[in-house]
């Protein structure tokens, strides 16, 4: 007689594919007649490091909970973004809020020049040479949404050459990302 669970006719999703960071965790306190509830909130960032990269957000009364809410919406919002020869195809300015991201591609072999949050962003996301500068708020969701924002808008150019209806010669580049 044939299995036929639910987990079995499922197909299974490597789990292990996604590496997280967490970006920022805040204890949050409301305060009622009855006293005190504390809450969290958490910020987790994953990716694969081949293009694949998403943010989430978790609250719930213990943290681990928490961790665990905030991975599972981060593989919920995952986006694909292009890399080529471990650099960005072109620059970009990331905004959200009062925080602006203004990332460089990098020659090969300089590394990811960025700051904390921005950092790990770009390497989860699969970037090795990269230069970026923020300007605006320190806060930490904020800066990851507008790496992310700024991460959304490149576009490679052979993707460019299909949306004028084009070839990557007519635009004045070659195949290869020179």
């Amino acid at each position: 007689m044939a299995n036929t669970r639910r987990e079995d006719r499922r197909p299974r999703v490597e789990q292990d594919a996604f590496e997280k960071y967490v970006a920022d965790r805040k204890r949050v306190v409301k305060v009622t007649q009855g006293g005190r509830h504390d809450r969290w909130r958490v910020l987790v960032v994953v990716g694969d490091k081949k293009g694949q990269i998403g943010y989430g957000i978790g609250k719930s009364k213990n943290m681990s909970t928490a961790v665990e809410k905030a991975t599972n919406a981060a593989k919920r919002n995952l986006v694909s973004v292009p890399i080529v020869n471990g650099t960005l195809p072109h620059d970009v300015i990331g905004k959200y809020n009062s925080t602006k991201m203004i990332m460089m591609p990098a020659k090969q072999g300089n590394g990811l020049i960025a700051g904390s949050v921005a950092r790990y962003v770009l390497e989860l996301a699969g970037y090795q040479d990269v230069t970026v500068k923020k300007h605006g708020s320190n806060n930490k969701l904020n800066m990851v949404l507008a790496t992310l924002e700024g991460l959304k808008q490149l576009r490679t150019i052979e993707q460019i050459a299909e949306l004028r209806g084009k070839t990557v010669e007519e635009l004045g580049g070659s195949v290869d990302g020179k």
